[in-house]
């Protein structure tokens, strides 16, 4: 099945326009990357590319993506060394990301035209190409299959309030579903979803999700090293993750009104995008609320004492779980959704999390589990502050919770092996 007319027609269209669009330079970065990335790959290929081994390409778009991909490739690469892996993201937050993974090549996927495909799969003639999560773009997994490539999906997951299970999305999208040679899902119901956007049912599995054996591959690699913010107390300290404007607002007024009764209550902030602009406007707010000066996480020593934490760096969230008591996590008053809760619940740390989650699965499997709080939309920083409070007053409470965030992970465990069990099949 070819990808429809409309969407080549969108497809090869719409980057003409994304310049005028953009005002981030990171994301004009993106764009120009995206642009001459078939040249980039091309050059690789050239110089590297070794037609007697056989090519493996995963994508995943940005870091929580990349996070479940890596944790497939090293699974894979103990079954396959003597395969090439090739590694592209399509999220300017994955730049530095991209450098942990062990690939031989690793770059921003082009865009979905025709002609950077062509240009692509030229280059590379993988002999498997795998998306992960929900990334999947259909003309590229269309003309791989087309070429005789093995497409498959790792970590495969549908939202149920998913655009791409409604006409006209799922219409343009179901061609590049129906070319998977298998599928890993993360659930059951994924897996029912995955099957009515197209993708045959009986080249499903479900593996559950291999970012918990990422995650807890990053706990261990670190478990014996000290926090990274030694001078704050971590049974008084509440770390907020990947945060937007709308969580830091929320946050920093649940910290004033925590600091009457606990002044020395610690918060540590960090947004998703630390930006310039951002980092400046959480500042500008937490003056507005009387709160200390924030202290920027890239001046601070070894043994140094702050109040209020900013990180201005990205890579470091996932160990600064182990800096508090409990997790803030992101995303839940906007439309983006939630980012991952499964890093602190890893460091058996709980969660909470804003109103609209998006119908998080990892959400929903730790609030069931007494390891995740659900802020409501209309009184949500009073319930953070009464949440916040009772886990001072009573450490047990926390010690508790996050002891039943950390056990609902347990059951995910191996998903990565199972995920690249299946792709070494599909590659043999």
């Amino acid at each position: 099945m070819p990808t429809p007319l409309v969407y080549r027609l969108v497809a090869n269209i719409a980057p003409s326009f994304v310049p005028a669009l953009l005002r981030d330079p990171r994301q004009q970065a993106a764009h120009a990357a995206r642009v001459v990335a078939p040249v980039q790959l091309a050059g690789w290929a050239r110089l590297h590319r070794d037609r007697s081994r056989p090519l493996i390409w995963f994508h995943a778009s940005s870091v929580g993506e990349g996070l479940q991909a890596r944790a497939v490739i090293e699974a894979l690469q103990r079954r396959r060394p003597d395969a090439q892996y090739l590694y592209t993201h399509y999220s300017p937050s994955a730049e530095q990301f991209a450098l942990s993974v062990a690939a031989n090549w690793t770059g921003y996927l082009a865009y979905d035209r025709l002609r950077d495909v062509t240009a692509l799969l030229d280059a590379a003639t993988p002999d498997l190409l795998v998306f992960t999560k929900l990334d999947l773009w259909p003309e590229l997994a269309v003309q791989a299959a087309h070429r005789g490539s093995k497409v498959a999906m790792v970590a495969a997951t549908v939202n149920p309030a998913s655009s791409r299970l409604h006409w006209p999305v799922r219409s343009l999208a179901s061609a590049g579903y129906s070319v998977l040679a298998g599928a890993a899902a993360v659930s059951t119901a994924d897996a029912d979803r995955l099957a009515r956007l197209g993708c045959a049912r009986e080249r499903i599995i479900v593996a559950g999700d291999p970012r918990v054996d990422s995650v807890l591959r990053v706990l261990d690699s670190v478990a014996d090293e000290p926090p990274l913010t030694t001078g704050l107390d971590p049974a008084r300290t509440l770390v907020a993750g990947s945060t937007w404007p709308g969580d830091e607002s929320v946050v920093l007024a649940a910290f004033a009104k925590v600091r009457e009764r606990f002044p020395d209550a610690a918060l540590i902030i960090a947004p998703h995008e630390p930006t310039p602009g951002h980092l400046a406007g959480i500042e500008s707010a937490a003056a507005s609320w009387r709160l200390p000066t924030p202290v920027r996480y890239s001046t601070m020593e070894p043994g140094t004492m702050a109040s209020l934490v900013l990180v201005d760096r990205v890579g470091v969230l996932a160990r600064l779980y182990a800096s508090g008591m409990a997790a803030y996590v992101g995303g839940g008053w906007g439309t983006r959704g939630i980012h991952s809760v499964l890093e602190p619940a890893a460091w058996a740390r709980p969660v909470i999390i804003g109103p609209r989650d998006r119908g998080s699965r990892d959400a929903a499997i730790l609030h069931a589990g007494g390891g995740l709080v659900r802020l409501r939309a209309a009184t949500g920083d009073a319930e953070l502050v009464r949440q916040w409070l009772a886990w001072l007053e009573d450490p047990a409470t926390a010690t508790a919770a996050g002891e039943a965030a950390r056990a609902t992970l347990d059951p995910e465990q191996g998903a990565a092996d199972r995920s690249a069990e299946m792709l070494a099949k599909l590659l043999s």
